[in-house]
């Protein structure tokens, strides 16, 4: 017991003497001192410290020979630190103010890679994700022949297939939704908005691997949408759910949605064929 106590009290001290050493350098006017001090914290992995250190000395340090690795160490302190938004706000800073900058490339990278840390899943608003595309794409304008290169491309199909999954996700909610009309504010219908929604992402993505996924969410509405037509738009939409399934059976014959395609051909004919 007095062991533990001792050790807890010893603890105290260090903690106490480690926070007046740290208050005592912050309020220093040795802006030397006090950059050595913050990379002495950036390499003991005490990022908080050193981003609060070099958050008070980057303006001063601006257009020294300090100045670049300043903003820049604050900026990877803020990534390593896990606060991404800020990351990237210094990262950018960094290869504006720099732009031939020895960290140039490298700030240039870690923006779009700080906002890549910071998307969130795809049934979210997915704007950080168009940042963090709009940051990589910038990064390989600048530097064609970068170091980082193979990661930047990568990166860029990860993103681009999340949009991809929050244009799934939507157009499937709108499928899933169905007759109700409770959300349908404008006169559409759920089915309309299904397809509208898959077929402008099988435009936007038309390399995606979930194209036939959107392919079946167009196929099927349309079908429903012509079993639930008005007497007066049924045989046109019938008509259009019959081509749906043919050009879906064309480009995915070996689908296992190729019976659920060729049972609604069946229905479609017996009704376009009475009409007839």
């Amino acid at each position: 017991m007095k062991k533990s106590l001792i050790i807890s009290l010893c603890a105290a001290l260090l903690l106490t003497g480690c926070s007046n050493e740290f208050n005592r350098i912050y309020k220093s006017t040795d802006y030397e001192y006090k950059y050595e001090y913050a990379k002495e914290c950036f390499a003991n992995g005490k990022y908080n410290r050193a981003i609060t250190i070099l958050q008070d000395i980057v303006t001063i340090l601006k257009g020294t020979d300090k100045g670049q690795e300043s903003l820049f160490m604050l900026a990877m302190s803020a990534y390593c630190a896990k606060d991404y938004e800020t990351a990237a706000q210094y990262f950018k800073r960094y290869y504006t103010s720099y732009p031939k900058g020895t960290f140039s490339e490298m700030a240039a990278f870690y923006t779009g890679q700080s906002l890549y840390m910071s998307t969130p899943e795809p049934r979210l608003d997915q704007t950080p994700t168009v940042s963090a595309i709009a940051a990589f794409q910038e990064y390989l304008d600048l530097y064609p022949n970068a170091q980082l290169k193979e990661q930047a491309h990568a990166r860029l199909y990860e993103l681009q297939d999340k949009l991809v999954e929050k244009e799934l996700y939507s157009a499937k909610l709108y499928y899933d939704l169905g007759s109700y009309f409770g959300n349908c504010t404008s006169g559409g219908s759920n089915y309309e908005a299904c397809i509208i929604t898959a077929q402008n992402a099988i435009k936007d993505y038309p390399y995606s691997q979930r194209r036939e996924d959107f392919a079946v969410l167009v196929m099927k509405s349309k079908y429903e949408l012509a079993q639930q037509s008005v007497e007066s738009k049924k045989l046109d939409r019938f008509r259009d759910a019959e081509d749906e399934c043919y050009g879906f059976l064309n480009e995915f014959p070996d689908s296992r949605y190729k019976s659920t395609a060729e049972k609604y051909i069946e229905t479609c004919k017996k009704y376009t064929k009475e009409e007839n």
